[in-house]
């Protein structure tokens, strides 16, 4: 099975419009199986620094195998990358200890001490 990942494999690319399939080089299909091999899909976030450049490049590169293209579905996926859109940032606000009203009513000491 890993043979036929090797000759011909692609690798699944999730994405908000659907799965899209690049096609790697065959340097890049070897390092890909060592990643995907004990896992069927990924998510984006846990992928090394080189390997996410490695994905982009292929992105930028237009490596995209057409689904209309005969035989995509006989071709063995390497592996998923799950490409989550990034979460919007929350602002943590410190919370402020409220006034105590006793502490306003109450005569402060130099005061009463004079």
């Amino acid at each position: 099975m890993w043979i036929e990942k090797l000759i011909d494999g692609v690798l699944e690319l999730d994405t908000p419009i659907g799965p899209r399939y690049l096609q790697p080089s065959l340097v890049q299909r070897a390092f890909l199986l060592w990643t995907f091999r004990n896992f069927g899909s990924l998510p984006q976030a846990v992928l090394r620094p080189w390997e996410r450049r490695m994905i982009d490049r292929l992105s930028s590169d237009n490596r995209f195998v057409s689904s209309s293209a005969p035989g995509l579905l006989d071709r063995p996926i390497i592996g998923k990358i799950e490409r989550r859109p990034p979460q919007a940032q929350v602002e943590v606000i410190p919370m402020c200890k409220p006034a105590s009203s006793s502490e306003s009513t109450e005569p402060s000491r130099e005061a009463a001490s004079a």
